[in-house]
């Protein structure tokens, strides 16, 4: 989660005052299932200016978060023969839930310090693969260049990629790194949303699908909703082309650099025996323990102390040192350090 404290109320406000002045009686009819023009063109300039991404308004696709485009995904898949997405491991366990939802097996694929093994995922043959590329959940590794020189080889070969680039907007020790979509636009379905820099609330993520796959994709959205809210799309996509989203990015990502940084200082005094992962990016670190014990038993013996964290075990298929995934956006520095001070009493 991000910092919720941090959300731009006024900034929304004023751009949600802006355009419902200038909003005519036919804009409150049905709008467009791929979204309003104006985000789908804010969403085009912003991944061209954030992410190295060319792409044209009409192929974006305004979705209801990343999460029910994965499933609109899955479901044409589906319907086009393909029964297994190749996911890394670890990976997120929601995005295995959505996966398996639409009836998808999900063979796990290694990840190591260089992002995931593609030797491996070509030795699946599985045909479509699900990637965290840019910050790897949990572990936080970012793909290698050798890696994806061999993804793009897969790919080019025939497999489709899936990229989720959740929050690749939190960089704090690291310059960006190029989007695969700006890589091979063709074989790889690219999803974004603002759930890690304003709000999941808002629901309002975005999709760019391969043409061969877009107007079932397209056709799947107006089946199941007729398309978003169009009021939060018109303010999103203001305040994305007057700048005030780059202005609330700088300002949230300096709050979640100190968090992190309260964090690693905590974890030092009170988890010493603790390895840190992905602290250069992000909204979480996960930890790992060279030792044996149940890390579902920790995470509930902390919930019972107030403090919330997630298994590791929860985003393995396969086994795993323990370790737990802590996320730090969402909390003060006080509030981590108590609860770092609670997790290093249960350790003990």
């Amino acid at each position: 989660m991000p910092d919720l404290t941090a959300f731009p109320r006024t900034a929304w406000l004023r751009a949600e005052r802006t355009v419902l002045n200038n909003l005519s009686a036919a804009d409150f009819g049905y709008g467009d299932p791929r979204g309003a023009p104006a985000l789908r063109l804010a969403i085009a300039h912003w991944i061209a200016r954030t992410r190295g991404i060319t792409a044209d308004a009409d192929d974006v696709l305004i979705v209801a978060g990343v999460a029910q485009g994965l499933g609109l995904l899955a479901q044409v898949l589906c319907d086009n023969g393909i029964s297994e997405i190749a996911v890394e491991d670890p990976s997120s366990l929601g995005a295995r839930q959505h996966l398996h939802d639409r009836r998808l097996a999900t063979p796990p694929i290694r990840v190591d310090d260089d992002g995931v093994d593609v030797g491996e995922l070509v030795r699946s043959g599985a045909p479509a693969v699900l990637l965290t590329p840019a910050h790897q959940f949990p572990t936080g590794v970012v793909l290698g260049g050798e890696r994806r020189r061999e993804l793009m080889r897969w790919a080019a070969d025939g497999g489709l990629i899936i990229e989720d680039d959740y929050d690749a907007e939190h960089r704090y020790d690291r310059p960006p790194v190029p989007a695969l979509r700006s890589m091979l636009a063709e074989q790889v379905c690219y999803a974004g949303s603002v759930s890690k820099w304003l709000a999941p609330a808002l629901r309002v993520g975005w999709m760019l699908v391969p043409s061969r796959y877009r107007d079932e994709v397209v056709a799947a959205k107006r089946f199941a909703d007729l398309g978003n809210a169009v009021l939060p799309q018109l303010v999103l996509a203001h305040l994305m082309e007057s700048g005030e989203m780059e202005r609330q990015l700088r300002f949230v990502r300096k709050r979640h650099r100190r968090r992190r940084d309260a964090m690693i200082d905590a974890l030092r005094t009170h988890l010493p025996d603790a390895v840190v992962h992905g602290a250069a990016a992000g909204l979480h670190l996960t930890i790992t323990f060279d030792a044996e014990f149940s890390d579902l038993d920790f995470a509930a013996a902390a919930l019972e102390q107030g403090v919330k964290v997630q298994p590791l075990s929860w985003h393995c298929q396969r086994p795993m040192n323990p370790g737990l995934v802590l996320g730090y956006g969402a909390s003060p520095a006080s509030d981590i350090a108590e609860g770092i001070a609670v997790l290093g009493r249960l350790r003990r």
